[in-house]
C-alpha cells in the first residue's frame, strides 16, 4: 500500500470506522513496527496514549483501545481536576478508543521502527453498543461539520501554525533561548521572512517537509516569521474538515519530533518573549456547496453568506474566546501592534483584525480567522468557528462595516485580555451551550478555572525583587 496522501487521508478520514485491514496493509508496505503509538488528544491538545507492541498492533482495529473515560478531565500538567466529577466519583470508567482512519503512518523521527494512529473516544452503552463520547473535542467538530452538512455546505479548512525554534537548555536566567542564523547581528534583529534564517537551519526544515510527506500530512509553504527562531509551517487546504483538523495537531507533534532529532526543542507556546511577536494559529475556512464549488465566490449570493458568517464570528467570539486563547500565557499574546488582534473586527486584506478576508480570485473566496494560539486545540478552534459561521447563516446577521487601515486605532469592540473574564463569559454563554452543550461547557469552565487559579496562585518574580 503506498504511503497515504492527502487525498487518501481526506477521503478515509470521511469514515470513523477504520478498515479492518488497514494495520495488516501497513505491515505489508512497511514491515511490522516494534510499536504502535496510539494518540488521543485530550482537551487541550496535549497528546495521551499508550505504546502498544507491534505484535499486538491489530488489535487497535477489532477490540479498540480502553483509555479512562476521565483522560478528558486533567488538567493540562496532565493531573485530575476533581471539580469535574468525571473521575473516582463514577467508578473512572473507561472508554473505547478506535483508531482515526488515515491516520496509521510511520514515525519518521523514531529511532527505531514505529508507527502511530490518532484515536477517537466512545462510552460504552448498557445494549453493548457504544456512542461517541460528549468529552471529545473530536465529536464536537464533527456535529458542527453534520449541522453544515445539512445545510448543503461542507466547510474547506487549511491551518497555518507558527513555531519557534529552541536551543535544548534555557539561559542562565532560566529563560528559553531561540536560535539564530549565523547572521544575527543581535537577539532584537527579526529580520521577517528572511531566507538565509531558512538557510540556516535548512536540514531540519527539509526534514520537517519529508516527514511530512510520508506522513501523508499535506504542508505547504515554510517561511521565518517575525522574530527570531520562529517560523510558519502551512498545512495546504483540505475539503475535509476533520482531516485538516488531525493534520495540525499531528504536524504540531511532528515538528517537535524533528526538532528533538536535530537537538533543539520546538515551541508553541502562544508568548514565549514579551520583546518578540508571540505564536498563533491562523485558520483559513470557506464553504464549497453540493457540486464542490466556493459558496462565498457565486455573486452576491456569495457574498451575503460571507457576510454572515463573518458577522456569526464577531457575534459569539467573545463566548468563544477562551477556546481560541485557552492558556494563562496565551492572553499576553494579545498585544496592540504584534499582528494577533485585540478587537472584534474585520476586513479585507487587512492583518491587524480578527477575522480577515484574504485577497484572491472568486474560487479561492475564503475567511482568515487570526485569534488563536498555536497552543490551542485545532478541534475545539475550528468547532468554534463553524459553530459561529453557523449562528451568522442561521440568524441571517449582518456584520458592521469592514475595518480599513489600522485596527488597533479602531473603536471597535475588544477581546479581553483576563483569562478569568474569557471563562466566566464561556461559562455563561447560551450560545456555547447549543453548540457544544452544557455539560462540555460546565466541565470545560472547570478545569480552566482550575488552571487559571495555580497561576495566580504562583508569586512571581518580580514580587520578590520589588517587595522582599
Amino acid at each position: 500500500m503506498p504511503l497515504p496522501d492527502a487525498a487518501n487521508r481526506s477521503a478515509a478520514a470521511a469514515s470513523e470506522t477504520a478498515p479492518a485491514d488497514e494495520f495488516g496493509s501497513y505491515v505489508a508496505a512497511h514491515g511490522a513496527p516494534e510499536i504502535v503509538e496510539v494518540l488521543l488528544p485530550d482537551t487541550h491538545g496535549v497528546l495521551r496514549g499508550k505504546w502498544i507492541p507491534g505484535t499486538a498492533g491489530g488489535k487497535i482495529w477489532g477490540d479498540g483501545v480502553a483509555i479512562p473515560l476521565s483522560i478528558f478531565g486533567l488538567d493540562i500538567w496532565g493531573r485530575e481536576v476533581e471539580e469535574t466529577g468525571i473521575h473516582i466519583e463514577t467508578g473512572d470508567r473507561d472508554g473505547i478508543c478506535r483508531p482515526v482512519p488515515g491516520t496509521l503512518t510511520p514515525v519518521p523521527w523514531s529511532p527505531r521502527p514505529a508507527a502511530q494512529v490518532m484515536l477517537s473516544m466512545y462510552e460504552p452503552d448498557a445494549r453493548g453498543g457504544e456512542t461517541p463520547w460528549e468529552l471529545d473535542p473530536r465529536h464536537k467538530l464533527a456535529h458542527q461539520v453534520a449541522r453544515l452538512a445539512a445545510l448543503g455546505l461542507h466547510p474547506c479548512v487549511a491551518f497555518e501554525l507558527e513555531f519557534y525554534l529552541l536551543k535544548p537548555a534555557a539561559g542562565p536566567d532560566g529563560v528559553p533561548q531561540p536560535v539564530f542564523a549565523a547572521s544575527s547581528t543581535g537577539p532584537a534583529r527579526q529580520n521577517m521572512y528572511s531566507m538565509s534564517d531558512l538557510d540556516a537551519y535548512a536540514p531540519l526544515l527539509h526534514d520537517i517537509r519529508e516527514a511530512a510527506r510520508i506522513q501523508g500530512l499535506p504542508a505547504d509553504t515554510v517561511i521565518s516569521e517575525a522574530a527570531p527562531g520562529q517560523y510558519e509551517v502551512n498545512l495546504y487546504h483540505r475539503r475535509d474538515a476533520m482531516a485538516a483538523a488531525d493534520d495540525a495537531i499531528l504536524l504540531r507533534r511532528l515538528i517537535d519530533g524533528v526538532a528533538r532529532k536535530h537537538g533543539l526543542r520546538a515551541s508553541f507556546m502562544a508568548k514565549p518573549f514579551l520583546e518578540f511577536a508571540g505564536s498563533g494559529m491562523h485558520v483559513h475556512v470557506s464553504l464549497t456547496d453540493e457540486e464542490g464549488g466556493n459558496a462565498f465566490g457565486s455573486g452576491e449570493a456569495g457574498d451575503t453568506l460571507l457576510k454572515n458568517c463573518a458577522a456569526g464570528l464577531l457575534d459569539t467570539m467573545a463566548d468563544t474566546a477562551v477556546l481560541y486563547v485557552p492558556s494563562y500565557n496565551g492572553f499576553r499574546r494579545l498585544v496592540p501592534g504584534s499582528y494577533a488582534p485585540t478587537g472584534i473586527s474585520w476586513g479585507y486584506d487587512n492583518r491587524s483584525v480578527a477575522v480577515r478576508v484574504p485577497n484572491g480570485p472568486p474560487k479561492a473566496r475564503r475567511l482568515e480567522h487570526r485569534i488563536a494560539g498555536a497552543d490551542a486545540h485545532p478541534h475545539l478552534v475550528l468547532a468554534a468557528i463553524l459553530a459561529g459561521m453557523l449562528e451568522g447563516i442561521e440568524k441571517q446577521l449582518a456584520p458592521p462595516a469592514p475595518l480599513v487601515g489600522n485596527a488597533y486605532e479602531a473603536s471597535s469592540p475588544l477581546l479581553t485580555y483576563d483569562m478569568g473574564e474569557a471563562i466566566r463569559r464561556f461559562a455563561a454563554s447560551d450560545f456555547v451551550a447549543r453548540a457544544f452543550g452544557p455539560e462540555y461547557r460546565r466541565v470545560f469552565a472547570i478545569m480552566k478555572e482550575a488552571e487559571l487559579a495555580a497561576f495566580e496562585r504562583r508569586i512571581n518574580p518580580l514580587e520578590y525583587e520589588t517587595y522582599l
